[in-house]
């Protein structure tokens, strides 16, 4: 069975949409931002305005009708589930870990100045690596952890300033 897609658009209406909805929909590029779809026999012209990847968001047009959409894959909708939010914008001064696992890399020194987004460490957990990236533009304060460190979900790993 597929878990859909959850599609908020202009925060009104929510959609569920399906793998097979979106490749019934046929898609042309027509330049960078614009495209010809066609979808049940129907064609319509739209164009990407604004992307948010990180935050999942995207400003369409469609003909002459513009919207604010928002997607939740069913990996978001699990994490939400767990307690956690994928793509928070919150800037915070610590850094935890996600979920139990081992440290099996540290990309970052104390006093390094790092940018939002960049990889801080990376965690081992059920056999895939994640990496764990800073919040917000900052300076490492301190780092709580080693590699090789085996960790508990809520761990403090590093602080920053």
């Amino acid at each position: 069975m597929e878990k859909p897609y959850k599609v908020l658009v202009n925060n009104l209406q929510e959609f569920s949409i399906g793998e097979k909805s979106i490749q019934d929909l046929d898609m042309l590029p027509q330049g960078e931002i614009a495209y010809h779809l066609l979808y049940h026999n129907e064609a319509f012209a739209a164009e990407v305005i604004e992307k948010d990847f990180a935050g999942r968001t995207y400003t369409i047009r469609i003909n002459s009708n513009t919207y604010r959409v928002k997607i939740a894959s069913p990996l978001d909708d699990l994490i939400k589930k767990m307690g956690y939010s994928a793509g928070s914008s919150k800037a915070l001064n610590s850094v935890r870990a996600p979920m139990p696992g081992i440290i099996i890399g540290l990309n970052v020194k104390k006093g390094q100045e790092v940018k939002k987004g960049d990889s801080l460490l990376i965690l081992e957990a059920m056999k895939m690596e994640n990496a764990i990236l800073s919040p917000k533009d900052a300076k490492i304060k301190d780092i709580f952890v080693s590699k090789d460190a085996t960790v508990d979900k809520n761990k403090l790993l590093i602080t920053l300033e």
